[in-house]
């Protein structure tokens, strides 16, 4: 009996409640040493079991799980193929109970861990994201381009939940800017002539791209650009023509289209609409330019109606009647015109 009391390990416990062994005999120091050795391998080992699936792929033994951080890291899957590659450190299981600490990495492991998430993005993801965004800004209204549009739209929905959002919007939104730049180049070197019509084909081609671009951009505008920039992407795409196509050429263009609005069938009047329609969209300032000119295919451009103008308005439709007729434009046969009672 007292054999085996000496054998047994005694363990006392310390204010501090830090478990130590007597050091009644040798073997029990190393008994406890074995058993400390168990537990700390058991800290420093996370079992891939202890994860759930990755929600809409395979379940995480697929491919290499990196952890990146302590509270509020994430999983970063080493396999782009996979749906998501983002799993938060709350999912996976706890270790076991008698761990009470965390694994964590330091600094410098988390640096690489982020450098290599970027250079993921850089390499798979936004190559192919750009090829998409380029075809679809050189196509035409009538062109049928065959653009997956569920493949841009997993890619966008990997880079918002692998964290980069940001550099997504970043690039997006400076891919697009080049691209208007390229137009404003190409405009400027257009004859007068050709001016209005040019200007019409860049703002409806680049309205239509945008039709197919912002939707499948979705989860970048829900997740980033409302939630933390309060914009809206199609806003902040139409804010970039502006800027870098429409405010450079409102200067030579209006002056053409108050020449074309004076001389009436000079231009297609769906392109006069769409052209004058299209800048008071962009800025609706710009329609101070030219009032009359806005007033013709917008309505409420000009004050209300005041009775006693009512002279000044009769005088401005018989001035322009008069115009109408001398360039061509006869007001019809009179002669088969109903005669009146009086007659």
């Amino acid at each position: 009996m007292e054999a085996m009391e000496d054998d047994s390990l005694d363990l006392k416990d310390d204010h501090n409640h830090n478990y130590c062994a007597s050091s009644s005999s040798s073997s029990s120091s190393s008994k406890v040493r074995t058993y400390l050795s168990s537990q700390l391998s058991d800290v420093t080992t996370v079992p891939q079991s202890a994860c759930p699936p990755v929600p809409g792929g395979e379940p995480g033994t697929r491919g290499e799980k990196l952890w990146s951080g302590t509270t509020g890291s994430k999983f970063v899957d080493s396999d782009s193929s996979s749906e998501s590659s983002e799993v938060s450190e709350t999912d996976c299981t706890a270790p076991p109970a008698a761990v009470e600490g965390k694994f964590s990495l330091d600094s410098t492991s988390k640096f690489l861990l982020n450098a290599m998430a970027v250079e993921d993005y850089r390499k798979n993801h936004w190559p192919n994201l750009e090829k998409a965004i380029d075809r679809l800004l050189i196509q035409n209204p009538t062109d049928h381009i065959s653009v997956s549009y569920a493949q841009i739209y997993s890619y966008v929905y990997k880079c918002v939940c692998q964290q980069h959002s940001e550099l997504l919007y970043n690039d997006l939104t400076l891919k697009i800017t080049n691209h208007l730049q390229q137009v404003s180049t190409h405009l400027q070197a257009s004859p007068p002539e050709d001016f209005i019509e040019n200007f019409n084909v860049a703002l409806t081609q680049y309205t239509a791209s945008l039709q197919c671009i912002v939707p499948v951009f979705m989860y970048l505008n829900k997740f980033y650009i409302e939630s933390k920039l309060n914009r809206d992407l199609r806003e902040d795409l139409m804010k970039l023509f502006a800027d870098h196509v429409a405010e450079i050429h409102v200067n030579t263009l209006m002056p053409l289209l108050l020449e074309a609005h004076s001389m009436p069938f000079q231009v297609q009047p769906s392109t006069m609409a769409s052209v004058v329609k299209g800048l008071h969209s962009l800025r609706p300032d710009w329609a101070l330019l030219a009032p009359a000119l806005f007033s013709g295919f917008i309505p409420q451009i000009n004050p209300p109606a005041v009775e006693s103008l009512l002279p000044d308005y009769a005088a401005h439709d018989q001035k322009l009647q008069l115009e109408l007729s001398m360039n061509g434009f006869p007001r019809g046969d009179q002669s088969r015109k109903r005669a009146s009672d009086d007659s």
